[in-house]
C-alpha cells in the first residue's frame, strides 16, 4: 500500500511540476484552438458542397440534371410589330365569328377573285410609306423566306407553343435559326400579291397549336393570356363535345328501345 501511495505521490508531483511551467496552458490553447478551427472549417466545406450540387444543373446529383428556373423571370407583353405606335394603323383586322356582319365583311381578304377570311391584321403606316417591323415576342426564327404570293415570311418560335407571323416583307434582316429579342428589327414592310388593297404594310399572326388567334385581343397584355385563353377554349370545346356525345348516345339508346319493341 505504501509502495502504492508513493507512486501516486510520484505522479502528481510531476504532474505538479508540467503545470507549473510556462509554456503549458499556451500550448493547450493552441491545440484547443487548431481543433475549434478545424471543425469550422470542415463545416463550411460541407455547405459549400451541398450548394454547389444544388446550384449545378448539369451534376448528376441533382434532380435528373434539369435546369433551374428563374422564378423572377420576367414576363412579356405583347407588342405591336413596330417600334413607333402612334405611326400606324390597322387596315385590315382579323376576322372573327364573334363580330358584328360589317366587321366580318371588312376582314375578308380579296384574292384571285376568292374572299378569304384574315387571319391575322394588317398594319400599315399613316403616311403610307415603309416602316421598320419588330418582333413582337422573342425566339427563335423558324423560316425567313419569300414567297411569290404573300411577299417576304417570317415565322419566329415563341414560349408555350406560340408562334408569331410576319408577311408581305420587303426586306428580311433575319435568317432561319436565329435568337431575336423582343422588339428587334427583323424587317422592313413592303407589299404582296395576296392583299394589294393594302397598299404596304405588314401582316401580322399570332398561332397558338397552329391556331390563329386575334392579335388585337393580346397587345400589350402578358404572352401568357395567349395560352390562357387558349386552354379555356379548349375546356369549353371539350365539354361541349362531351354533351354532344352523351345527346347522341341517348338518340342511339331511345332509337335502340323503339326498334326492340317493334
Amino acid at each position: 500500500m505504501r509502495e502504492e501511495e508513493k507512486k501516486r505521490t510520484s505522479l502528481s508531483s510531476k504532474f505538479q511540476q508540467i503545470l507549473r511551467k510556462r509554456w503549458v496552458f499556451p500550448a493547450i490553447y493552441l491545440v484547443s484552438a487548431a481543433v475549434i478551427l478545424t471543425g469550422v472549417l470542415w463545416y463550411q466545406a460541407a455547405r459549400n458542397d451541398v450548394k454547389h450540387i444544388a446550384d449545378n444543373p448539369t451534376n448528376p446529383n441533382t434532380s435528373k440534371g434539369h435546369q433551374s428556373v428563374e422564378v423572377n423571370k420576367a414576363i412579356e407583353t405583347v407588342s405591336l410589330p413596330v417600334l413607333d405606335k402612334e405611326s400606324v394603323k390597322v387596315v385590315t383586322k382579323f376576322y372573327d365569328l364573334n363580330a358584328s356582319k360589317e366587321d366580318q365583311v371588312a376582314a375578308l381578304v380579296s384574292y384571285n377573285n376568292t374572299y378569304s377570311p384574315n387571319k391575322g391584321i394588317d398594319i400599315a403606316s399613316k403616311d403610307g410609306k415603309e416602316f421598320d417591323v419588330s418582333a413582337a415576342l422573342s425566339g427563335t426564327v423558324t423560316k425567313a423566306e419569300k414567297d411569290p404570293v404573300l411577299g417576304n415570311v417570317i415565322e419566329v418560335k415563341n414560349a408555350n407553343g406560340v408562334v408569331t407571323m410576319y408577311q408581305s416583307l420587303s426586306v428580311l434582316d433575319v435568317q432561319k435559326g436565329d435568337k431575336v429579342a423582343q422588339n428587334e428589327i427583323i424587317g422592313r414592310s413592303g407589299k404582296n400579291l395576296y392583299n394589294q388593297k393594302a397598299g404596304v404594310h405588314v401582316h401580322f399572326e399570332i398561332r397558338k397549336d397552329g391556331k390563329a388567334v386575334n392579335p388585337s385581343n393580346f397587345i400589350d397584355k402578358p404572352a401568357t393570356a395567349i395560352t390562357e385563353k387558349a386552354a379555356k377554349e379548349k375546356a369549353v370545346d371539350g365539354k361541349a363535345d362531351n354533351s354532344s356525345e352523351k345527346k347522341n348516345d341517348k338518340k342511339d339508346a331511345k332509337a335502340a328501345d323503339q326498334t326492340s319493341n317493334a
